[in-house]
């Protein structure tokens, strides 16, 4: 990291100002060989850190042509990088920002790789992974819900969090290697005695972990909703209602939808990814014949499963089974078309999936779409008893990673409780203690590898 990297921080395009970010060892002596202050002090060194300067950026050092006029602002080793950097903020537009880029390059600059400031950040110690993958979620909330969950992880929230799961998974470990150096002092069962309950609150602790990061993910990616039904009984006039634009095309003709349409809305702060899928019939159209597989996957790896009918037809085999096997029960079932003489009483939904809960709505006269999204955040905040509130509060903005990693972590506790319960060992159990301390470890990148950093600051954008 001895180089010195620029890139352009700001999205590409026309705009109020485009800034120019830089970090490395030596960078601010290379921006003063082409940035003039239009006063006193007459270079960057020499300002005070943290403080814009106004003046002139040039093509090359002595030249008298500028190429703009610019604010330069450099900063100390309490940098976002923590290393010696600055910026400089010149015109929006791609042809300030490219030219700015284009001098500082020709005195050996270099390109700045995808998220490789973020990643300077971690290596430096400024920041931890975990905090640094809660930048994503800052960028990408599409809420103000997930704005907050990723503002907590990044001020290090998640990884407090994890590091005292991790510390109670450690005390145990050291417990359980006690017990198991010194067995001749206690009687067979002490381990199993005396870990299980300790052993059971460390898992308590993590579960909840897991469960703030699971919705954090939920408001970053949106609570996934496949809208699904027979043919005609109105999923794209629904689609349309609950997002309040015609995204999809309605029409009289069964059929019409041949492939997953997408659509997002927030409701109560909860991003929710419609999916408009084919209507599921069997059919010898090779077109539709593949709009009703992709219909089926989308029902299968949604978060909710919603099973419309139409309230105006007689009930047949309306139920997805028939299509998806007998395992499969959808969420929920919409009874659509209300505005319409009925055909379907609820009644006859409840003698077919008991269990099932119904909801009555008209897409048409835009009835009942209020009780219905209310509905589909039931999904999101099911392990909450206080509400959807309380669940946005206490979520992180985490990755597919990090929830990997407590999964494991988990997985590796059970596995030890069942170990003790079940006498297969005590010194299984301490090898599944040491397996979910190494994913928290992981989690928090205490042993990260280069292949692995690589990777997850390669979907960063360039000047991030």
């Amino acid at each position: 990291m001895d180089d010195v990297i620029a890139a352009v921080a700001t999205a590409w395009g026309e705009g109020g100002i485009a800034i120019v970010r830089l970090s490395g060892e030596g960078c601010i002596s290379l921006l003063d060989r082409l940035f003039v202050p239009s006063r006193p002090p007459h270079s960057l060194a020499q300002s005070p850190a943290r403080t814009l300067r106004h003046g002139h950026l040039h093509a090359a050092p002595h030249d008298r042509s500028p190429i703009d006029e610019v604010l330069a602002v450099r900063f100390s080793t309490q940098s976002y990088t923590g290393e010696e950097s600055a910026e400089v903020h010149c015109h929006g537009g791609i042809v300030p920002a490219q030219r700015c880029l284009e001098a500082l390059f020709s005195l050996g600059v270099r390109a700045a790789l995808a998220g490789e400031f973020t990643r300077r950040a971690f290596t430096n110690g400024r920041i931890d992974l975990p905090q640094a993958e809660a930048v994503l979620g800052v960028i990408r909330a599409k809420s103000a819900g997930a704005l907050a969950a990723g503002t907590r992880a990044l001020q290090g929230e998640l990884s407090a969090r994890v590091k005292k799961n991790l510390e109670n998974l450690t005390l145990l470990a050291a417990r359980a290697e006690v017990l198991l150096d010194f067995p001749e002092e206690d009687d067979e069962s002490q381990l199993a005695s005396q870990l299980a309950p300790q052993l059971a609150a460390a898992r308590d602790g993590l579960a909840e972990t897991l469960r703030a990061c699971e919705h954090g993910l939920t408001l970053r990616n949106g609570l996934s909703v496949a809208l699904a039904g027979a043919p005609n009984v109105g999923k794209s006039s629904l689609l349309n209602a609950l997002l309040g634009e015609e995204r999809a095309i309605v029409t009289p003709i069964p059929g019409t939808t041949r492939d997953c349409l997408e659509g997002l809305f927030i409701h109560k702060g909860v991003p929710v990814r419609l999916f408009d899928t084919a209507g599921l019939r069997d059919t010898r159209d090779p077109v539709e014949r593949i709009g009703v597989d992709r219909a089926r996957r989308a029902l299968l790896e949604a978060d909710v499963k919603v099973w419309i009918v139409d309230a105006h037809e007689p009930l047949g085999e309306e139920l997805p089974m028939h299509f998806l096997g007998k395992a499969f029960c959808p969420s929920m079932i919409v009874l659509n078309k209300t505005d319409l003489p009925a055909r379907v009483a609820p009644e006859q939904l409840a003698a077919l999936a008991p269990d099932v809960p119904a909801y009555s709505v008209s897409a048409l006269e835009r009835q009942g779409l209020e009780t219905l999204k209310d509905a589909f955040l039931t999904f999101f905040c099911a392990s909450s008893p206080t509400g959807i509130a309380s669940v946005a509060d206490e979520a992180y903005a985490a990755t597919a990673r990090q929830i990997e990693c407590l999964k494991r972590s988990l997985e590796s506790i059970d596995t030890a409780h069942e170990a003790l319960e079940g006498n297969l060992g005590d010194d299984v159990a301490a090898s599944m203690l040491a397996e979910a301390r190494a994913a928290l470890a992981e989690l928090l990148g205490l042993d990260a590898t280069e292949s692995m950093l690589d990777e997850l600051f390669g979907s960063f954008c360039v000047g991030k």
